[in-house]
Protein backbone atom coordinates (compact mmCIF):
# COMPACT_ATOMS: atom_id res chain seq x y z
CA UNK A 1 0.00 0.00 0.00
CA UNK A 2 0.90 3.42 -1.05
CA UNK A 3 -0.62 6.59 1.08
CA UNK A 4 -0.02 9.59 -0.98
CA UNK A 5 -0.95 13.51 1.01
CA UNK A 6 -1.07 16.46 -1.33
CA UNK A 7 -0.26 20.17 0.18
CA UNK A 8 0.76 23.57 -1.63
CA UNK A 9 -2.99 24.46 -3.10
CA UNK A 10 -4.16 27.43 -3.07
CA UNK A 11 -5.48 31.24 -4.33
CA UNK A 12 -3.52 32.55 -6.73
CA UNK A 13 -4.30 35.03 -9.62
CA UNK A 14 -4.76 34.17 -13.18
CA UNK A 15 -1.22 34.41 -14.87
CA UNK A 16 1.00 33.47 -11.48
CA UNK A 17 2.60 30.40 -10.50
CA UNK A 18 1.68 27.97 -7.59
CA UNK A 19 3.56 24.54 -6.75
CA UNK A 20 1.69 21.43 -5.45
CA UNK A 21 3.62 18.27 -3.31
CA UNK A 22 2.57 14.80 -2.67
CA UNK A 23 4.36 12.94 -0.30
CA UNK A 24 4.07 9.24 -0.12
CA UNK A 25 4.29 6.80 2.29
CA UNK A 26 4.10 3.10 3.11
CA UNK A 27 5.64 0.83 0.40
CA UNK A 28 7.46 3.22 -0.99
CA UNK A 29 10.88 1.27 -1.67
CA UNK A 30 9.28 -0.57 -4.63
CA UNK A 31 9.64 1.33 -7.58
CA UNK A 32 6.02 3.21 -8.73
CA UNK A 33 5.07 5.53 -11.23
CA UNK A 34 3.46 9.11 -10.23
CA UNK A 35 0.73 11.10 -11.94
CA UNK A 36 -1.52 14.23 -11.20
CA UNK A 37 -5.55 13.87 -11.99
CA UNK A 38 -7.60 17.24 -11.55
CA UNK A 39 -11.55 17.41 -11.24
CA UNK A 40 -13.41 20.78 -12.16
CA UNK A 41 -17.16 21.52 -10.38
CA UNK A 42 -19.38 19.48 -12.44
CA UNK A 43 -16.70 17.81 -14.60
CA UNK A 44 -15.04 14.54 -14.56
CA UNK A 45 -11.72 13.67 -13.24
CA UNK A 46 -8.84 14.41 -15.73
CA UNK A 47 -5.27 13.64 -16.42
CA UNK A 48 -2.72 16.31 -15.69
CA UNK A 49 0.57 15.24 -16.12
CA UNK A 50 2.34 11.78 -15.06
CA UNK A 51 6.42 11.00 -14.24
CA UNK A 52 8.02 7.21 -14.05
CA UNK A 53 10.17 6.08 -11.54
CA UNK A 54 13.06 7.27 -12.83
CA UNK A 55 12.07 10.61 -13.59
CA UNK A 56 13.32 10.14 -17.02
CA UNK A 57 9.61 10.45 -19.01
CA UNK A 58 7.03 12.49 -18.49
CA UNK A 59 3.58 13.18 -20.28
CA UNK A 60 1.31 15.82 -20.09
CA UNK A 61 -1.98 16.61 -20.68
CA UNK A 62 -2.48 19.34 -24.00
CA UNK A 63 -4.28 21.73 -21.87
CA UNK A 64 -1.01 21.95 -19.80
CA UNK A 65 1.96 21.17 -21.85
CA UNK A 66 4.31 24.00 -21.57
CA UNK A 67 2.60 25.50 -18.27
CA UNK A 68 2.77 22.74 -15.62
CA UNK A 69 6.29 20.64 -15.03
CA UNK A 70 6.06 17.34 -12.82
CA UNK A 71 9.11 16.24 -11.06
CA UNK A 72 9.80 14.05 -8.07
CA UNK A 73 12.55 13.33 -5.60
CA UNK A 74 12.35 10.17 -4.37
CA UNK A 75 14.52 10.79 -1.09
CA UNK A 76 12.12 12.97 -0.23
CA UNK A 77 9.49 10.15 -1.64
CA UNK A 78 7.61 13.68 -2.96
CA UNK A 79 6.56 14.44 -6.87
CA UNK A 80 6.05 18.20 -7.54
CA UNK A 81 3.64 19.62 -10.42
CA UNK A 82 5.20 23.37 -10.76
CA UNK A 83 2.23 25.22 -12.45
CA UNK A 84 3.11 28.46 -14.30
CA UNK A 85 0.76 30.82 -16.21
CA UNK A 86 -2.30 29.71 -14.51
CA UNK A 87 -5.85 30.60 -15.99
CA UNK A 88 -9.57 30.52 -14.14
CA UNK A 89 -9.93 27.24 -16.12
CA UNK A 90 -7.18 25.43 -14.04
CA UNK A 91 -9.67 25.57 -11.25
CA UNK A 92 -10.19 22.12 -9.50
CA UNK A 93 -9.50 19.81 -6.85
CA UNK A 94 -5.81 18.50 -7.93
CA UNK A 95 -5.21 14.84 -7.43
CA UNK A 96 -2.05 12.68 -6.21
CA UNK A 97 -2.03 9.15 -7.89
CA UNK A 98 0.47 5.86 -7.80
CA UNK A 99 0.73 3.04 -9.58
CA UNK A 100 3.76 0.43 -10.45
CA UNK A 101 3.03 1.17 -14.26
CA UNK A 102 4.02 4.62 -16.24
CA UNK A 103 0.68 3.79 -18.18
CA UNK A 104 -1.43 2.84 -16.03
CA UNK A 105 -0.74 5.78 -13.61
CA UNK A 106 -1.84 8.06 -16.23
CA UNK A 107 -5.30 5.97 -16.76
CA UNK A 108 -6.50 3.86 -13.53
CA UNK A 109 -4.11 4.20 -10.93
CA UNK A 110 -4.00 2.27 -8.02
CA UNK A 111 -3.32 4.41 -5.51
CA UNK A 112 -4.86 7.93 -4.97
CA UNK A 113 -4.58 10.76 -2.46
CA UNK A 114 -7.19 12.95 -0.91
CA UNK A 115 -6.88 15.95 -3.41
CA UNK A 116 -6.26 19.88 -2.57
CA UNK A 117 -8.08 22.38 -3.85
CA UNK A 118 -6.20 25.35 -6.60
CA UNK A 119 -8.87 28.10 -7.38
CA UNK A 120 -7.60 30.52 -9.99
CA UNK A 121 -9.07 34.08 -9.87
CA UNK A 122 -8.99 36.54 -12.86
Amino acid sequence: QVQLVESGGGLVQAGGPLRLSCKASGRTFSPYASGWFRQAPGKEREFVAAISWSGITTRYADSVSGRFTISRDNDKNTVYLQMNSLKPEDTAVYYCAADPNLYDVARRPDYWGQGTQVTVFS
